[in-house]
């Protein structure tokens, strides 16, 4: 099982480290957004336009970090609770290659297909 191998080796190797990485890195990346659209608007009224739009995207980027922020933070509890490479809808492996490409992946491909699908009807 892989969350048993990734408790007993360390499998693979550094993945612990590079998700506290992108954890470190997408923190700062929120706080950067955070004082963006903190700052004053201009007081011309284009000026002020342009800032809005301005700051609705960065808030739209700042909503991409925090979910990838979250899916960081629940692979590194998983980790640590011994779960981690386990899908959490049918508990089956994920599987090295998925993990490998998407560190923080939650689900197997089976489970994470079916998920999309059903999305997609919706």
């Amino acid at each position: 099982m892989i969350g048993d191998r990734y408790m007993q080796d360390g499998w693979p190797a550094g993945l612990r480290d590079q998700l506290l990485q992108k954890k470190d890195e997408l923190s700062s990346r929120l706080d950067r957004i955070h004082l963006n659209v903190r700052r004053p608007l201009h007081a011309d009224s284009k000026e002020r336009a342009k800032e809005l739009e301005d700051q609705e995207v960065v808030d739209a980027l700042g909503n991409e970090a925090r979910e990838e922020l979250a899916k960081v933070s629940d692979a590194l509890e998983r980790m640590d609770a011994g779960t981690y490479g386990l899908c959490t809808e049918c508990n089956n492996d994920i599987g090295e290659k998925r993990l490998l490409a998407y560190p923080y992946a939650d689900e197997c491909i089976d489970c994470a297909t079916l998920e999309e699908e059903r999305r997609r009807r919706l």
